[in-house]
């Protein structure tokens, strides 16, 4: 069945001519009375399948009520650890993801705001009421007088001295008592300084005395500990002696043999005749060598080119020469001249600066 809401038919109150003050005395006197169902808070609006709780001013504060709080509060905690102790969905799978589904009965459609309307009516404003003046009430009787003249109820010099001794004797009491407290408290702090001076005294002593105790326990250790240092210096001295002593009476063979065999191996020597042996005997032998090649390079460069002009003299003179030359007969002696040159070269061939000499006029003659 959908929700619907009907009232039985009463008649509309008069209008007041004022606008009504707000009162909480008036409003808890009776329940407020509504015309219209569009302001009454106890009309649901929106999903009426919700739960909806009125205000705390327009509910009732009964014990049944606070009951039904109590419970609905109870219920909702006990869901919420449900809901906490539940385990939860796994992660979808990759292209699809979770949606909430209706149970119910019948379906309802979900959005995130639900629709409302607001509807509006045209009304005339109520006047504010004027302040409600003073109640004052009516003035009844007759005013009547009396006059007292001076001196005729009381005497003032008379009857002030009573009052005077009291307050004096008062401040007299309290003074006294404040003077007696205040020499109390002055003994009380004498005594406590005195306490005080000699509790420090006796502090003063017990340090002196604890710092004595301390140096000479420090002056102690740190004697015991010269006289360790001592025995072990002592110990080592001995140990060093005698290690020494072991070493020199070892080692008074050891050095003769060492040195003789050094020498013997070759370790001692000459360093004039090592520097000959290793220095100049190296360079004199490669400079000989050196030179005996060259005296070898020249002789055979020599032997070559003898043998190259030999050659060609022979080539020369196997061969007839031409008739019509007639300048043949002037070269031969010329050829015959240089044989005796060619054997002078020979002999001085032992200069390496004859050798080049030899070198360049042999290809002069070719």
């Amino acid at each position: 069945v959908p929700y619907s809401f009907c009232s039985q038919p009463r008649s509309l109150l008069p209008r007041p001519k004022y606008r009504e003050q707000s009162n909480a005395a008036e409003t808890e006197k009776g329940p407020r009375r509504y015309g219209n169902i569009m302001i009454d808070p106890r009309v649901v609006r929106g999903n009426a399948l919700s739960i909806r709780l009125l205000p705390e001013s327009t509910q009732p504060s009964t014990p049944e009520v606070k009951k039904q709080r109590k419970a609905q509060k109870k219920l909702l905690a006990r869901k919420l650890t449900k809901e906490q102790i539940r385990p939860g969905t796994p992660e979808p799978v990759e292209g699809r993801e979770h949606v909430h589904v209706q149970h119910e009965l019948y379906l309802e459609e979900i959005s995130d705001r639900i629709i409302e309307v607001d509807g509006e009516c045209q009304t005339d404003e109520f006047l504010d009421r004027p302040p409600t003046p003073l109640f004052i009430p009516a003035k009844t009787g007759k005013d009547v007088a009396t006059q007292i003249e001076e001196g005729e109820l009381f005497d003032f010099d008379i009857e002030v001295k009573p009052i005077l001794e009291v307050l004096i004797g008062k401040t007299v009491e309290q003074a006294l008592l404040e003077v007696m407290e205040e020499e109390e408290l002055a003994q009380l702090w004498s005594h406590q300084r005195a306490f005080a001076e000699l509790r420090n005294a006796e502090f003063a002593e017990l340090q002196r005395l604890e710092e004595q105790d301390r140096r000479i326990r420090e002056e102690k250790e740190r004697r015991r500990l010269e006289h360790l240092e001592k025995l072990r210096k002592q110990k080592e001295t001995a140990e060093k002696v005698a290690a020494r002593a072991f070493a020199q009476r070892y080692l008074a063979d050891l050095i003769p043999s060492v040195f003789n065999n050094l020498h013997a191996s070759g370790f001692f020597y000459d360093p004039i005749e090592r520097d000959i042996e290793t220095e100049f005997l190296p360079w004199l032998m490669s400079e000989v060598e050196e030179t005996l090649q060259k005296k070898v390079l020249g002789r055979m460069m020599l032997d070559s080119l003898i043998r190259m002009v030999v050659e060609k003299r022979l080539d020369e003179f196997s061969h007839p020469p031409p008739s019509d030359q007639t300048e043949a007969p002037a070269e031969e002696p010329r050829a015959t001249d240089a044989a005796p040159q060619v054997s002078g070269e020979a002999d001085a061939a032992d200069q390496p600066v004859a050798e080049k000499e030899e070198t360049e006029q042999p290809a002069a003659e070719e």
